[in-house]
Parts: structure tokens; C-alpha cells; sequence
């Protein structure tokens, strides 16, 4: 039975109030306590007392939920490698929802290394944006060996593209979609048969005189997101295509995300209104497009300020993973409040992407993912003293 405790903790729990001195018990990989003071009333005294949990006493530092990227291509575009590491866009079919990241994923990437000892433990990877509908997005952590042990839920989303990159992938291939409104058609078309597909199989579930429709696998993986079983990413920078986004998840009663989002803090009011979620940035990239004119890191705290979901994210290896910690400072000193990028890379993303039942806080029934700081995780020379991943010492600067 593999037991952690970790003692003499400033605790930040992302999920309530600090707890200034605490202790933070887990067993087999989850949280089973966490309390202020010394663990001397712990249910679980007896199997400390025996020498059977290893105790951490981190002096003081500070103790925070393992961070979340909640959008990358982690494992899809391998570090290092050109075309044979290069699974995350299928440039041949615009509409690809039955393709799963997790059969492209590769855990060996040394970038997942480089995640867990940034403290990045859990990441959302799936498909890159040159399709209409480019497949199937994945939630895992960042340490394992086998994508399989590492699932925290899959499929989370459908992930989908709007705006210049398919539009750009097709033109080049005289193919359609070559305009913005051909990728919004075929995104429609693709629910609407979807829709009725749906309704065929009730038809002939209901009747002894319908037949079941003909199997389709772009359907089937579709009807998740119809019933809101699993979310759809939308790929959108410029404020026209955030919209159109937004009208087709309504038209559909999706359960939508913003992927990117530029130019959302043009439209704060509007995405207010409606209630939207925002996966903002990267925000360290530069302006390789034109719909990125009006890129700016102040977009995350704007988008926050004014009332709006936000995460922060890296869109990974367009900025390195470990680098998400450097994407909330640079938020912060373009004025994001502080706190609030700190839960941008931890609380928020977990809450919009469905998976904070197990990863963004500090809580008991949460997988014992966490960093220990002695200084400001969003100070650019602050590297993390221990990663704890599954309850298990994984990496950082004092595991050495």
C-alpha cells in the first residue's frame, strides 16, 4: 500500500481557503486528508507509527495541485522529429471524428518528462486544427509509460476548426473547405447526419419494421457529443469565427469550449452573455497569421476580470509544455490577478473541461497530484522542489 504524508505545508487548496500550516495524506494514488496542524489525530496513525507511509516534510513550502494544460498536442507532434512523428492532423478527409489521440499518443515523448518536472500533471492532447472536425481529444497525465494507465478521460472532446487553418490545409489541396462558410457547412452537415442517424437507430429500436441504419463510424463518434456526453473544442481565434462557434453549438445543444480565442476579450460582453468558456493563448507564440493581428497576453486576465471561465494553455510544442507556469506569470504582469492565474493553470481548467472530480485542487477523494514551491511557481526562477504524481515523490530539484 503505497502512503504519503506531507507535513509543515503552506497548502493551496485552489478549490477553498489556504491552509497556512497543514499536512497532506494520501494512499494509492489519492487524497484521503488534508487538515491544518500536525496529522497527530490521522485515522491512519497506526500505519504511520508502523513505517509503512513515507513522510515529507517540505519546511514551510508551498503545496499546489499538480497544473493543467488544458490544450496541447503532447505525444502527437513528437519532440525532435519531422513527418515520422507527426500524428496530429489527417490533411486527407476534412470531417475525421472517429480519430482517437489516444491511438497516436506516444507517452515515451521526453516532452511528457519535461510537463511532470515542470509540474504540469495533467494535459489535454488530441488532434491539431487543419480538419473541420479534427477527432477525438484526450484528458491524461503526464507520467507512465503505457496511454492506457494514463487516461483520466477519453474521449473528453471532439475537437473541430474554424477561421484560416482549414480553410489554408484545403485551398492548398483544391478541395473543399477553401472558405469559412464551407467549414461551417460541413460541420452542420456532419451533426445533421449525425441527428438522424441517431433518430433512424431509435426508429428501428422502437419498430419491428425499421431496419437498423447501416453502421457509420463518423456518426457514432459524433452522438457523444449530441447528448453531451463529451464536449466539443473549437478551434476559433478571430471574434467572427468565436461566433459562429457559438451558433453552432446552440443550433446543436452542444456543450462547447473556445478553444484559443484571441480576440474574445474584444467580445468580453458577448461571451459573457452567453456564458462561455475560454482555453486562452498560447500567449508566448508569435503573430504567424493574420487572424492572430490581435493576439495580446493581456487577453487571459481581461477575459477573467470581466467574468468569463478562462484557463491559460500552451497549445504544446507551440510553446512547451513546462512552460505553462511562465504563461500565468506573463499573464499576471500583463494584469491578470494573481490568483487567478494560478487557478488558469490548475482549478479553471479542470472545472472547463469536466475532469475536476480528479485533478485541479487540493481536497480529499482528488489523485494525488501536487508541486511543492519554497518560492513563487510564478516566478521565472522557481522550479519545483517535488512533483508528486499518483502520491508517489516523481521529480524535481529536492528529489535529487
Amino acid at each position: 500500500m503505497d502512503s504519503l504524508l506531507i507535513t509543515n505545508a503552506y497548502i493551496h487548496t485552489m478549490s477553498g481557503k489556504d491552509i497556512p500550516n497543514g499536512y497532506i495524506f494520501s494512499e494509492n494514488g489519492k487524497i484521503k486528508s488534508v487538515a491544518s496542524g500536525s496529522p497527530d489525530n490521522l485515522e491512519n496513525t497506526r500505519m504511520l507509527n508502523m513505517g509503512c507511509a513515507k513522510v515529507l516534510d517540505v519546511k514551510g513550502a508551498g503545496v499546489y495541485p499538480g497544473f493543467v494544460d488544458a490544450h496541447t498536442h503532447l505525444g502527437m507532434w513528437e519532440d525532435g522529429l519531422a513527418f515520422e512523428g507527426d500524428d496530429g492532423n489527417e490533411e486527407t478527409d476534412p470531417v475525421t471524428p472517429q480519430l482517437r489521440a489516444v491511438d497516436a499518443i506516444n507517452p515515451l515523448d521526453r516532452c511528457f518528462s519535461e510537463a511532470l518536472e515542470a509540474g504540469v500533471t495533467s494535459v489535454v492532447t488530441g488532434p491539431g486544427s487543419a480538419n473541420a472536425i479534427g477527432g477525438q481529444m484526450a484528458a491524461v497525465k503526464t507520467y507512465g509509460t503505457r496511454i492506457d494507465d494514463m487516461i483520466i478521460k477519453a474521449p473528453l472532446a471532439i475537437k473541430m476548426a474554424l477561421g484560416e487553418n482549414p480553410k489554408n490545409v484545403y485551398h492548398g489541396k483544391d478541395e473543399t473547405p477553401s472558405t469559412r462558410m464551407a467549414t461551417a457547412s460541413l460541420i452542420r452537415n456532419e451533426f445533421l447526419k449525425a441527428k438522424r442517424y441517431a433518430d433512424d437507430i431509435a426508429r428501428a429500436e422502437d419498430s419491428d419494421d425499421c431496419d437498423m441504419p447501416e453502421y457509420d463510424m463518423k456518426c457514432e463518434a459524433l452522438l457523444p457529443a449530441l447528448k453531451r456526453e463529451i464536449q466539443v473544442h473549437i478551434h476559433a481565434h478571430r471574434a467572427d469565427d468565436i461566433y459562429t462557434a457559438i451558433r453552432i453549438s446552440k443550433e446543436f445543444g452542444l456543450d462547447y469550449v473556445i478553444v484559443h480565442g484571441t480576440e474574445g476579450y474584444l467580445i468580453k460582453d458577448g461571451l459573457k452573455m452567453e456564458n462561455a468558456r475560454v482555453l486562452s493563448g498560447p500567449i508566448l507564440s508569435d503573430r504567424c497569421k493574420p487572424e492572430l493581428k490581435n493576439q495580446t497576453p493581456a487577453a487571459p486576465g481581461i477575459l477573467s476580470s470581466n467574468g468569463i471561465l478562462t484557463a491559460i494553455i500552451t497549445d504544446h510544442p507551440v510553446v512547451p509544455v513546462q512552460y505553462l507556469p511562465m504563461c500565468a506569470a506573463i499573464a499576471v504582469r500583463e494584469g491578470m490577478e494573481r490568483e487567478e492565474a494560478l487557478k488558469a493553470i490548475t482549478v479553471n481548467p479542470a472545472r472547463i473541461c469536466g475532469i475536476d472530480g480528479r485533478v485541479g485542487s487540493i481536497r480529499a477523494g482528488m489523485d494525488a497530484d501536487m508541486a511543492v514551491f519554497e518560492g513563487d511557481p510564478l516566478d521565472i526562477k522557481s522550479k519545483p522542489e517535488y512533483v508528486i504524481a499518483g502520491g508517489k515523490i516523481a521529480a524535481g530539484c529536492g528529489k535529487r
